[in-house]
């Protein structure tokens, strides 16, 4: 029945749901972290980032004013005052006086202290001391709260990572670090994998397959082989470490797979057209201009996603070739690194960090996915 026409079988049932949970995996985390990154450090603590738009319920260590604030009032010593510092955005179920027991009285209750005297918390943090002895201390009473917080969002977070000049993790210095970096090297191996795509599809010179099957070879070699020969080798030219090191270390790893993916596009292009234009006279750089790189833009444009995300996300070749003593050239991968051991219990500032690194490549991808497969099939069908 599965060959009917109208009627899908069951491994077409089972490649459309892989592809859902597969999204759904992908989806889940980026959407996290990018509710995680608008809302505060105490609602990360207490509650995860899919309870976001419900009130969420935390316990609270709080003080009162000290005794420099107190007032008399028929005869007794009054400090009265706001336990939050936004008062109105949250309500007190229970509280207490002692760590032990900090649901010892509800909304309203009146507790006794040393003394003789009472406090009474209102559910909205109004509270209320009296006594009939003068009170001592500049650090006021504890308070343990158990309050209900309606859901905040706040844009302090990417203020303080992009814009703050009090800023030490220098995220947005990181930021234009990236750009430094990517940018470069993605174009110029796309530039440099042109030419000689287009010299292994449509020219015929000497050993010309002994070069293909040196650039397949080289798509399985890992780039960690490379890196200290690399290392040394600029070193020795006079390069060291910066942004043209790390620029030709991208360019060097990424050319094999570029130079595959394009040429394999290129021979599927029509031969007539380039026959043609042959017998009118053009020269094959006439030819690659302005016939093969118009028409081979999907397969550019798959390359330049690829290798864009993969220098993005670079931390390995940015640590071996870039200078990071002064932090001039870090980028976003090693900074975020940075975050992780110096600001762990800093969610909010993790997450924005994080959700920031990822902006960019999603809105390359989502720029230019409608080129992707066509490029990834280039040449696979005849």
């Amino acid at each position: 029945m599965s060959s009917i026409a109208g009627t899908k079988s069951s491994l077409t049932w089972a490649v459309h749901l892989s592809l859902a949970a597969l999204v759904l995996l992908w989806l889940f985390p980026t959407v996290g972290l990018l509710v995680s990154s608008f809302r505060t450090s105490d609602q990360i603590a207490t509650s995860g980032w899919w309870k976001a738009m419900v009130p969420s319920e935390q316990n609270q260590t709080l003080r009162t004013n000290g005794a420099q604030d107190q007032i008399q009032k028929d005869g007794l010593f009054v400090i009265e005052g706001n336990l939050f510092e936004n008062p109105g955005k949250a309500t007190i179920s229970v509280w207490g006086t002692s760590s032990q027991n900090i649901d010892a009285y509800k909304a309203g209750d009146t507790a006794e202290l040393k003394k003789e005297a009472t406090v009474t918390v209102q559910s909205n943090g109004d509270y209320a001391m009296q006594g009939p002895e003068e009170f001592s201390g500049k650090r006021g009473q504890r308070i343990f709260v158990t309050a209900k917080s309606p859901p905040e969002f706040t844009l302090s977070n990417y203020k303080y990572v992009l814009f703050d000049p009090t800023n030490r993790e220098g995220m947005a210095k990181a930021f234009f670090n990236t750009l430094t970096v990517t940018i470069p090297a993605t174009i110029i191996p796309i530039l440099v994998a042109a030419f000689a795509a287009y010299a292994l599809a449509w020219m015929d010179f000497p050993g010309r397959a002994l070069l293909i099957a040196a650039v397949v070879g080289l798509l399985v070699v890992p780039l960690q082989l490379a890196l200290i020969p690399l290392l040394k080798l600029h070193n020795e030219i006079g390069i060291g470490k910066g942004y043209l090191g790390a620029w030709l270390a991208h360019t060097g790893f990424g050319l094999p797979l570029a130079i595959y993916l394009l040429r394999n596009y290129m021979v599927g292009l029509p031969r007539d057209i380039i026959e043609n234009a042959r017998v009118d006279g053009a020269t094959d750089f006439q030819i690659f201009v302005k016939i093969i790189l118009p028409l081979s833009f999907p397969a550019l444009a798959s390359f330049a996603i690829f290798q864009f995300l993969w220098t993005w996300n670079d931390l390995l070749i940015a640590l071996v070739f870039l200078i990071d003593s002064t932090g001039d050239t870090t980028v976003m991968t090693k900074q975020i690194v940075e975050l992780l051991g110096t600001r762990g219990g800093n969610w909010e500032i993790l997450a924005t960090s994080a959700f920031v690194s990822i902006a960019v490549p999603l809105g390359v991808f989502f720029a230019m996915q409608k080129y992707l497969v066509r490029g990834l099939l280039a040449g696979s069908v005849k």
